[in-house]
């Protein structure tokens, strides 16, 4: 049997050993940190051919070029602050949040910013920099994304390196006369912390968005004179997610009497709207450690008593759910074997569903070649 078969194993093991094997990894990923550091200290990557620690790490380790700047830039961070071996050996704060606290650590700021960043997700540790060293706003700009991807003739450079490093030390030169790389795909939006309460927003639109904005930006001219972006997007999102809470969730300002309804899976948007408000928009599942799910996706309206059982819409009897944790209720409710009927049935469904609009298009090919 392979290492890596573990359908053996009970659930109770499964979820000891999955902790176990989390923490071996984060004692490996501080002896390689280690390991890095010593070797970049004596610059043994020079007699294995290599002209950079990033660049063995690369050709030598086989990590990808993110994982070996990660990894090179903690480690030698550690040699100054040993400290942070140990940080990252107990999980108190992972590999990519101490990417992030590197270029701000200091003796005197070491022990406080460790601290502060220990058990936060990458998110949060943004956060917390953008508090304590916050940046300026960014200006708005629009421009096609053509003109800067012809002048660069190779990628970039992962990340610019820390005040006592040389740019050749970390990453590698591109060639000398390099092609012109093709267009690669756009990046994906990311909302980035720069202050307290102020975020630097990138993304990439499409012709037709670019279109929708500047009509929006005329139609507010009037509450908007200077066509801010920021403020535009800002009244537009207000507007989607008040229509998305009335359409998903039944949410509003003002209750609404709603008419009887035979159907046993109605629920009254008043108490959709209740519900929405009590549960705060997220997951109420608790994990055993009594971790609250963080979802804010997919959430679906559940029973606790199920209506099946005698359960009905009432306000108590009703929480938010993710998708993943309802499924999970529910096969707790009616077993394992009634799901994956339940599975089996939507796939036949879909599938005779897709079978039937594939037959009609055919019908209607025939019938017009006819004519």
């Amino acid at each position: 049997m392979s290492r890596f078969s573990l359908k053996h194993l009970a659930d109770s093991t499964l979820d000891a050993a999955i902790e176990s094997v989390a923490a071996r990894d984060r004692m490996s990923t501080a002896d390689l940190l280690a390991h890095i550091a010593e070797s970049d200290a004596r610059k043994r990557y020079v007699p294995a051919g290599y002209h950079s620690m990033f660049a063995y790490c690369q050709g030598k380790l086989r990590l990808c070029e993110h994982a070996a700047y990660k990894r090179v830039s903690v480690a030698r961070a550690a040699r100054k602050f040993p400290v942070i071996f140990d940080v990252i050996a107990d999980g108190r704060v992972h590999l990519s949040g101490m990417v992030l606290l590197v270029p701000h650590l200091t003796p005197e700021t070491v022990d406080e910013l460790i601290a502060a960043a220990t058990h936060k997700t990458k998110a949060q540790i943004e956060l917390l920099l953008a508090r304590r060293f916050p940046s300026p706003d960014v200006p708005t700009r629009i421009q096609p994304i053509a003109s800067e991807l012809s002048r660069e003739l190779a990628p970039g450079r992962v990340c610019m390196t820390t005040s006592e490093q040389s740019v050749d030390d970390v990453a590698p030169q591109p060639e000398s006369s390099p092609q012109l790389a093709p267009t690669p795909p756009a990046p994906p939006a990311r909302v980035k912390p720069l202050a307290p309460e102020r975020f630097e927003l990138r993304a990439t639109i499409d012709q037709e968005t670019r279109e929708l904005l500047q009509q929006a930006q005329n139609l507010l001219g009037h509450r908007v004179p200077a066509g801010d972006v920021p403020q535009v997007l800002k009244l537009a999102l207000k507007a989607l997610v008040e229509q998305l809470e009335k359409s998903k969730f039944g949410a509003g300002s003002m209750p609404r009497k709603v008419s009887g309804s035979n159907d046993s899976g109605h629920i009254p948007a008043h108490v959709k709207r209740a519900v929405w408000k009590r549960d705060g928009g997220q997951c109420t599942f608790r994990g055993a450690g009594g971790h609250r799910c963080e979802a804010r996706r997919d959430l679906e309206f559940d029973h606790i008593h199920p209506v099946a059982r005698g359960g009905d819409h009432s306000i108590g009897n009703l929480r938010l759910l993710c998708q993943a944790h309802n499924q999970f209720e529910a096969a707790r409710a009616y077993g394992p074997d009634f799901m994956e009927e339940k599975k089996r049935a939507a796939i036949e469904a879909r599938e005779a569903a897709k079978s039937r609009a594939v037959n009609a298009g055919a019908t209607a090919t025939v019938m017009s070649g006819a004519c």
